[in-house]
């Protein structure tokens, strides 16, 4: 039976990628609240980060006004699914997060693999604020 936070959730992401019918939602509680964990198909995960992490960050504030109509604290996961070497690890807190290495192009002026690293560093500041 799905929740109408994962369902929520469901309808925004699959409404953003090209393969909906990959798009899974899973439902965990823990003493910090709701724990949603999303999974797409590797080749939509940009489209549901965002550049930046805007769109990511979107879903977030969506899901907390759901959660304070609902009383309930919800928090966002996504999951990078590719498989890759390193695809996750356990940050501080022993939280899993996002670590996805891709190889990026040099730009003319050279400041493409500078511009990859804050890109990154910002992905990570994300995965740590409690929305």
């Amino acid at each position: 039976m799905t929740t109408i936070d994962q369902q929520f959730v469901e309808y925004i992401v699959k409404t953003l990628v090209n393969n909906p019918e990959k798009v899974n939602v899973e439902r965990t509680i823990d003493e910090k609240g709701v724990l949603l964990t999303l999974t797409v198909d590797p080749d939509d995960i940009g489209r549901v980060i965002g550049k930046r992490g805007v769109t990511a960050q979107a879903i977030r504030v969506l899901l907390r006004a759901l959660g304070t109509k609902q009383d309930a604290r919800f928090n966002l996961k996504i999951v990078n699914t590719d498989g890759g070497e390193g695809s996750e690890k356990a940050n501080e807190s022993g939280v899993a997060e996002e670590v996805k290495e891709t190889e990026v192009e040099v730009a003319e002026d050279g400041e493409s693999s500078e511009l990859a690293e804050k890109t990154r560093a910002e992905l990570a500041d994300l995965d740590d604020l409690d929305i």
